[in-house]
């Protein structure tokens, strides 16, 4: 079933301003990124290998809280609207990179991670604050600029943060703190609310506020559910990125952080293309189900490419591939939203954060453990590429569940926005624009 609901137009600002959150956030944990194992150092002693093991239990935590807390903001955000729940994100946010700047213990870290994992869930509101504003044959391209937001942030932030940590460990999470007051601050003069009251869920009800009741939800439509798994896929396939990439590099084809870093500014370059521009082009002209499923392709013969590349000007080819999978997300995003009430969007959106992150807890593991296995000498085949193969049998499977899942999809046709106040301008051409 598809909700053919009307969009709500707010100012262009309050769009710029989903946007730039997304990416502060990002950018704001991206900073901390080269700093935060060392600080975690310096708290047991300097022993790297316990440092280790606690950077890691830390790290789990951070997607468990996403896991546990995404349900319950989207439901937060249905009920009481998506301004209050963003804004206190962001100042939850700030005071947390504060909170960790000063910490003199282990066990106050400890806290600041778990609260870092919670307030970082705002990710599931900015999605249904997007659904709420957007039209339908739009959405995509908007969910295209989100994803471009997300990956300027997170490869910006950890080359500021490694320029910062240079002049002392905890400076990153000042600068951090700054961003994400600055943020909060921003927010409250020019963020309207998105959803008005009258498409509110009536009440807040906890038993359905977690990720047992976001699954519940999920499973109530079947294409929501074939969706959302996909989409799960994906983000744990990427961690084959995130856990091997510069190891396989060194190990494969001798890379210094040099080239490393060129090759993630080629990944960020490539990605901010597809993303920012090309979803928003070919939607329109091919449709989401076309555009959805040839993202899939182009991930799987990404990771095949990295996989088995014999050398590294062929596993550099392989980069841009992966960049064009992008189309495949805001695609899928932006099918999802149309099968649900706009009453349930956050908890939607608290559903998908909250499944995908699971990918933050099992991805590091699994991929890390499977390079570690086929390049050691008692592994019974050599295969330094098997991280990226793994990935892109699950890419293959999420091609087949997306396939058969969007099978008989409705195409996209405009709607007009629902009359609102007079003081919000209409968002058409507001938002996606050039």
């Amino acid at each position: 079933m598809t909700f053919e609901h009307s969009h709500t137009p707010v100012r262009k600002a309050a769009v710029i301003f989903i946007f730039v959150t997304v990416m502060i956030d990002m950018l704001a944990f991206g900073i901390i990124i080269p700093v935060f194992p060392h600080l975690v150092q310096h708290m047991t002693g300097g022993d790297i290998a316990t440092a280790v093991r606690w950077t890691g239990i830390m790290g789990a935590l951070f997607g468990f809280m996403q896991f546990v807390f995404s349900p319950v903001q989207g439901a937060l955000s249905d009920r009481f609207g998506r301004r209050p729940v963003v804004l206190a994100s962001n100042l939850a946010l700030g005071l947390d990179f504060i909170l960790m700047a000063m910490a003199q213990t282990l066990p106050i870290l400890f806290i600041g991670r778990v609260i870092s994992g919670m307030a970082s869930a705002s990710i599931s509101t900015a999605n249904a604050y997007i659904a709420d504003v957007t039209p339908k044959e739009k959405r995509a391209g908007a969910y295209g600029l989100l994803g471009a937001a997300f990956g300027i942030g997170f490869i910006v932030g950890p080359a500021l943060g490694g320029f910062l940590g240079g002049i002392s460990v905890r400076a990153p999470f000042w600068v951090a703190a700054a961003l994400a007051l600055a943020n909060f601050l921003y927010g409250l003069l020019v963020l309207p609310e998105s959803l008005p009251k009258e498409r509110r869920s009536a009440r807040f009800d906890l038993k359905n506020a977690n990720p047992l009741g976001a699954l519940r939800m999920l499973r109530r439509h079947p294409q929501v559910f074939a969706l959302a798994v996909v989409f799960f896929l994906v983000a744990f396939a990427q961690y084959s990125l995130n856990s091997t990439f510069v190891l396989y590099t060194d190990f494969r084809f001798q890379w210094g952080p040099r080239e490393v870093g060129y090759a993630l500014a080629l990944v960020g370059v490539c990605s901010g293309i597809v993303q920012a521009g090309l979803v928003r082009r070919l939607v329109p002209r091919f449709g989401e189900r076309p555009v959805m499923l040839a993202g899939l392709l182009f991930g799987l013969s990404g990771f095949i490419t990295l996989g088995l590349a014999s050398s590294s000007t062929i596993f550099l080819l392989g980069i841009p591939l992966l960049a064009l999978a992008g189309l495949g997300g805001p695609t899928t995003q932006s099918i999802i939203t149309r099968q649900v009430d706009p009453t349930e969007q956050g908890r939607l959106q608290g559903a998908i954060t909250s499944l995908s992150s699971l990918a933050t807890i099992f991805g590091p593991v699994v991929f890390s453990q499977t390079f570690a296995w086929f390049i050691d000498a008692s592994a019974p085949v050599h295969l330094p590429g098997a991280a990226f193969l793994l990935s892109a049998s699950l890419i293959l499977l999420g091609f087949v569940l997306g396939w058969r899942a969007t099978i008989g999809l409705q195409p996209l046709t405009a709607e007009l926005p629902r009359p609102v106040d007079s003081e919000a301008p209409a968002l058409a051409d507001a938002e996606m624009k050039g």
